[in-house]
């Protein structure tokens, strides 16, 4: 155990130490069909095609089955790619059955929004349903109605402006929306959005318009994206990149929550992050990439890990995303995150500000099982679920919510994970461990002893899984569909493997109870 502890420790000093090249992603259906759409030809794709063929699942849609709100942009993306592919091997019957999962798909979409609609969903789903229509117009698709005043409203602001400024928000879905490259400017990266389908888009109308040293820049940040992917294909793209704010923030928040932010085989790692988040963070806050607009959720986490590191950050850079008693992600979303508000009462408790209405309103999202579960971010509960413990517990040593922590240990499933979806998964199970380290401080013997007796399960399920240096490759975080940030999944998984052997250490030593 020792050893292998050692090992996760070396792991997660590596994956630190790497976080300077703009993030790893895994890859993206919807991304990839996209840029396929927009290069113009087969030449030097047909790997990037064979993959996207490959992707399709048995029922003829893509996208995991267990979250089928997350399914019809790769759908509708891959269908249109592939529509005009259909010399290819398997691309014709490829569309065929994607058609019929069309077909055959309730409407998300027909009588309302749902809270956790991905994102850009108003711009990008009425776009390609449209053009599927127009394609095959004998199908009898899905229309997605409650759809299309938001994207109206939406058309109608950008029609008012004569360009964004760079790294504005609606540039991610740019593809869905923009017709000339004048309406855009690349940003220092060399992307549209810090998105691949936006900036392919983009790319696209640039070379029409004869503006080939722009679009050469596009086609240097797309190379940089694809190779973000880890998947040694050219022309298959990440949902998004760079992440070089959100993948060190977000990694260093998740070793506080396991108990490894101060470990000092990792202190160095640490130390440069932190250095690095302290001179980026301005008055404005932060986004998820250096050359993207601020947001409420990676502000408030980036302050969170610089008041854990012992820095004397601006909180105040949180306030310009306060709208009343709440924190909007960015402003002008169409409904406010659970997570963000969550981080930001996580960022307030630890500068010691005023927070009633952020954490009223954390309490009163709760499902009738006490836990989270309605969230905009991420398509698991226990992501929002085991920050949400975090926060309403800083600073409130005695803090204990005996219903959350029933349903917590309830939820685990025969096999010692957890899960949202029809399988457990490491990235969840590691989330269940960080919540039970917050409620266990507080519980008495014999409910440390109940808390015990799981994560020794969850240790045993984890163990028999666990490969040095494996990929992540279940996509839980909500994009334009569900992705995958590698390596702040990986950090998660093993964080919480270094800390459910943590706890069993103690607890042999010290007899059932003992806390981590």
């Amino acid at each position: 155990m020792n050893a292998l502890s050692e090992q996760i420790l070396s792991e997660l000093r590596g994956l630190l130490s790497e976080m300077s090249d703009g993030g790893s992603v895994g890859p993206s259906v919807y991304d990839t069909a996209q840029a396929l759409r927009f290069h113009g030809n087969f030449t030097g794709r047909q790997d990037a095609y064979a993959w996207l063929i490959a992707q399709q699942q048995a029922d003829g849609g893509w996208g995991s089955a267990d979250f089928p709100l997350f399914r019809h942009a790769p759908t509708w993306a891959a269908l249109l790619a592939l529509q005009r592919a259909d010399a290819l091997p398997g691309a014709a019957d490829a569309v065929q059955a994607a058609t019929r999962f069309l077909q055959r798909q309730p409407d998300p979409y027909a009588q309302a929004v749902p809270e956790d609609a991905p994102i850009g969903a108003e711009l990008i789903l009425p776009q390609l349903c449209g053009e599927a229509s127009s394609l095959l117009s004998a199908v009898a698709f899905p229309r997605h109605p409650a759809l299309l005043p938001l994207r109206q409203a939406r058309l109608d602001k950008l029609a008012a402006l004569a360009m964004l400024p760079s790294g504005h928000p609606l540039l991610h879905s740019w593809e869905a929306w923009g017709t000339s490259p004048t309406t855009a400017c690349l940003d220092d990266e060399g992307s549209i959005g810090i998105s691949p389908a936006a900036t392919a888009a983009w790319r696209a109308h640039a070379v029409t318009w004869g503006s080939r040293p722009q679009a050469e820049r596009a086609d240097a940040y797309l190379r940089m994206a694809s190779r973000a992917t880890r998947s040694g294909i050219e022309g298959v793209f990440p949902n998004v990149w760079p992440i070089n704010v959100f993948e060190p923030c977000w990694s260093l928040y998740t070793l506080h929550l396991a108990g490894l932010f101060a470990h000092p085989a990792l202190a160095e790692a640490v130390r440069v992050i932190v250095a690095q988040l302290d001179a980026r963070l301005g008055l404005r806050g932060l986004g998820p990439a250096l050359h993207f607009a601020a947001d409420a959720d990676d502000t408030a986490v980036a302050l969170c890990v610089l008041h854990i590191a012992g820095h004397d950050a601006a909180v105040d850079a949180l306030r310009h995303f306060e709208v009343g008693e709440l924190f909007v992600t960015f402003p002008g979303e169409r409904n406010a995150s659970v997570s963000t508000n969550i981080h930001a009462l996580h960022a307030l408790r630890l500068f010691g500000k005023p927070a009633a209405g952020t954490s009223a309103y954390v309490e009163a999202n709760r499902n009738l099982h006490g836990l989270w579960d309605n969230e905009k971010w991420h398509v698991s509960w226990l992501y929002p679920t085991s920050h949400a413990v975090a926060a309403l517990a800083q600073g409130k040593p005695r803090w204990r919510d005996e219903r959350a922590l029933a349903a917590l240990l309830q939820a685990q499933r025969g096999d010692g994970g957890w899960g949202a979806g029809r399988a457990s998964t490491f990235e969840e199970t590691a989330y269940a461990l960080f919540a039970l380290r917050v409620m266990d401080e507080s519980e008495k013997a014999t409910g440390r002893r109940r808390i015990a007796q799981v994560v020794a399960r969850a240790l045993e399920w984890m163990l028999a899984r666990h490969a040095a240096h494996a990929l992540p490759k279940t996509p839980l975080w909500i994009g334009k569909e569900l992705y995958c940030p590698t390596r702040v999944v990986r950090v998660a998984e093993l964080a919480g493997l270094w800390l459910a052997l943590r706890w069993g250490r103690r607890v042999l030593a010290e007899g059932a109870g003992a806390t981590p």
